[in-house]
């Protein structure tokens, strides 16, 4: 007999765990400057031994906190929206948020280490895969990752943005079989359930669809950057290459239920197998740019598993070099399939719609006969 979605989740060996600055603040922080709860805080890593007894289940956190632990060893009025200063609180922060860290666990019997991360290690082939197995190295000796992004240097285009985004890029890193995201909130549900008390949480959810990303809205808390918008995004993400994603509110003892199987928070469904490791790097990458395709060439890529030729290519938008990740959209811009572009923004705007054979006329050389090779191409869809 098939085992229910939920009863499933007591088989998960590698679960990555997202904490919100949200819920270490215990709900949304106090007015003005927000603080870290320390019993709330205690709570999540009785909860992360928990689970972690008995040497077969390790989990990675991906850890927020360092910027509103900066704000309050800085004596900040509220949290920085200036770059520089949220980069100057987030290095005050982060050393105290590992050391809280640090004591916490080795009462608890664990060993944890610190892994700061920007979106370029990820982008970045080589770098990728030396993060990849520099966690795979702590997980084998059992030691407990904590991860977040680095804040002190990372500048708007380098930046995740969220640590829901860099917990669903985490998920390929360490090949985790689960994602949680802990929320101050019970789930998703039908409507803000603090606007509309009458809202119904999911206990299960297929498919991130647009329809259900817009239930979200985009209302977030005081001490975090995202919303539950954001963590539809995550559990999208993670969901389409292969993995389930849980969506929980960060309160004692919901780790362990929801591994018990335990209808807690909502569940959103894995969709099909896991996509190959190179698949999944390509998901992870920030799009630089964005070809529109005609009909004829979305059905060539997705039924066909061929390579995006310039004769499909109806218009270019933004500006990337060769190599690049691109998103391929349909004329109605619904986003299908991403890529490295084999030839620069300006090349394939001069290709675009011409022939194969018509690309070293135009451009004066051929590096492929396609924009963008089937072997580096990824369906979203």
């Amino acid at each position: 007999m098939t085992q229910s979605p939920r009863a499933q989740l007591a088989h998960v060996r590698r679960p990555v765990i997202k904490i919100g600055s949200a819920v270490l603040a215990g709900g949304g922080g106090q007015a003005g400057a927000p603080t870290l709860d320390r019993k709330r805080f205690s709570a999540l890593c009785d909860d992360v031994a928990a689970i972690a007894a008995g040497g077969t289940r390790l989990p990675i956190l991906v850890s927020s906190g360092a910027v509103a632990l900066g704000v309050e060893r800085l004596q900040l009025p509220s949290r920085p929206r200036e770059m520089a200063l949220k980069q100057a609180a987030a290095a005050a922060g982060q050393s105290r948020l590992m050391r809280l860290y640090d004591d916490a666990f080795e009462a608890r019997g664990l060993i944890c280490a610190q892994v700061l991360l920007t979106h370029a290690d990820i982008a970045h082939r080589g770098r990728y895969l030396n993060a990849r197995r520099a966690l795979g190295a702590l997980v084998e000796r059992g030691v407990v990752p904590v991860i977040n992004e680095n804040d002190t240097v990372s500048v708007e285009e380098i930046k995740f943005g969220d640590n829901d985004a860099l917990a669903a890029m985490v998920v390929d890193l360490v090949e985790a079989d689960l994602l949680v995201i802990l929320t101050d909130a019970v789930g998703v549900c039908s409507a803000d359930p603090r606007k509309h008390p009458d809202a119904r949480r999911f206990s299960v959810i297929d498919r991130v669809t647009p329809a259900v990303e817009a239930l979200a809205g985009d209302a977030g808390s005081e001490v975090g950057t995202g919303g539950m918008v954001t963590k539809l995004r995550a559990a999208r993400r993670a969901t389409e290459a292969g993995v389930p994603c849980a969506i929980i509110p960060g309160e004692p003892r919901a780790l362990q239920r929801l591994l018990d199987g335990e209808d807690v928070g909502t569940l959103v469904l894995a969709q099909g197998e896991r996509l190959r490791l190179r698949q999944r790097w390509m998901l992870d990458l920030k799009a630089r740019g964005e070809l529109r395709v005609d009909d004829g060439a979305r059905t060539a890529l997705l039924e066909g598993k061929k390579s995006l030729l310039p004769s499909g290519v109806r218009e270019v938008r933004g500006s990337f070099a060769q190599g690049d990740p691109v998103e391929i959209v349909s004329l109605d811009g619904h986003p299908f399939a991403r890529g490295l572009a084999v030839y620069a923004a300006d090349e394939v705007r001069r290709i675009a719609g011409l022939r194969s054979g018509e690309i070293e006329a135009r451009l004066g050389y051929r590096l492929l006969d396609c924009v963008v090779h089937r072997d580096d191409l990824v369906v979203t869809a």
